[in-house]
């Protein structure tokens, strides 16, 4: 199982020799309905394996192909181990599977190159988030989409407060008491509650001692979740007392931290909770976001800064003129675009040597940072399967 990154997604879309398949499905997550998915990843196997036939593979180079997948049928716990949905890419030189936090509808697509247009939302546009939970003795930091949220492994992020300092200004006069107790953490992996709980001796809550020494330790933190958010252009909510927000935005250096947050204690509120007063603060970003980029979608149309064109629009997300893209989810049109000449040529079947073209738009608009949308046909600003607005 790997992790994905924006690294994998352009490692996902290198083209490379020969046919590729890319299966995506939702998953159950606990109770025996989780017997389901190793059932469904058969069936869109099953699905694949008739379009590589049909293409004319032979039945030993299918199943070479296939062998990955096949294996995983009888692997109980990574059946039982899911999140909400999950993608597997096969071809002759690579397999990737990835748990994510995105239920996608079925679907299996045999090309030339990989199909990643149902992992965009995970990176920009739609609906994806963090909320980051502070408090000086605990920090939690959950990824969500509008249906779900996990909480991340923190290797580089200090504990608490007490863990962050206790190694800095040892001469100063403040002083740290730690004491062992039992703390439950709603939200924690598999109900863990052994916490070290760090109460903070100094001048008293309020004075300057105590706000440089947060703002040490919040920067701190955000220093430590760089890797997480090095890559992300996704809204991070923060949640916790009142006095702690302001603070940590002073050591903030994420480009997308919302200005709205989650006030009181989090170390008592479950995840769920969390998520869900997150999404109610995110949600109205998203929509508006997505109804500023259709509107000027509309407002450009005749002017030369849209287009629903495909033929216009591939080699315009290649050279980086796409500001924003909307793209249809469970639709493809095969072609192949020659960069060198910048001529797109439409094909009726899918190929070794083709690709879904919207998905190709889709990839490089993402990949020269512009915002895609991947929505559903009837969500189109225009009655196309894709529609663009330009930088220029």
């Amino acid at each position: 199982m790997y992790l994905l990154s924006k690294d994998e997604l352009t490692s996902l879309t290198t083209r490379r020799p020969g046919w590729h398949v890319s299966l995506f499905m939702p998953m159950h997550r606990a109770s025996i309905e989780t017997q389901q998915n190793p059932i469904r990843c058969k069936n869109l196997m099953r699905e694949a394996e008739i379009q590589l036939l049909d293409s004319g593979l032979g039945t030993a180079e299918v199943q070479q192909l296939l062998e990955p997948v096949e294996q995983l049928l009888d692997d109980y716990s990574f059946w039982q181990h899911q999140s909400d949905g999950l993608a597997l890419f096969l071809s002759p030189h690579l397999s990737r599977s990835y748990r994510l936090p995105l239920a996608f509808e079925d679907l299996a697509v045999v090309a030339g190159r990989f199909h990643v247009k149902p992992l965009l939302p995970l990176f920009t546009g739609d609906g994806r988030f963090y909320v980051l939970a502070l408090s000086q003795n605990a920090i939690r930091m959950l990824e969500c989409t509008r249906h779900s949220a996990r909480q991340l492994e923190l290797e580089d992020v200090p504990p608490n407060l007490a863990e962050a300092l206790k190694y800095d200004d040892p001469e100063k006069q403040l002083q740290y008491h730690t004491g062992t107790q039992t703390t439950q953490m709603p939200g924690g992996a598999g109900g863990q509650a052994a916490r070290r709980s760090a109460m903070y001796h100094g001048h008293g809550v309020g004075t300057d001692d105590d706000k440089v020494n947060l703002v040490r330790y919040f920067r701190k933190v955000a220093q430590g979740l760089h890797d997480v958010l090095r890559d992300e252009q996704v809204p991070l909510v923060l949640a916790g007392v009142d006095y702690l927000l302001p603070l940590y935005r002073e050591a903030n250096a994420y480009a997308h931290l919302v200005e709205e947050g989650i006030t009181g204690n989090p170390e008592g509120l479950r995840t769920e909770e969390l998520h869900e007063q997150g999404w109610r603060i995110v949600e109205p970003l998203f929509a508006q976001q997505q109804a500023e980029a259709a509107a000027a979608y509309k407002r450009y149309m005749g002017t030369g800064r849209a287009s629903n064109d495909l033929l216009d629009i591939v080699p315009a997300a290649y050279n980086g003129r796409v500001d924003s893209l909307f793209v249809a989810t469970g639709v493809q049109q095969w072609g192949s675009f020659d960069p060198d000449t910048q001529e797109v040529r439409l094909q009726q079947e899918a190929t070794p040597e083709n690709e879904d073209l919207l998905d190709s738009a889709a990839v490089h608009t993402f990949l020269n940072s512009g915002t895609v949308y991947a929505v559903t046909p009837d969500a189109m600003p225009d009655s196309t399967p894709i529609a663009a607005v330009y930088r220029y």
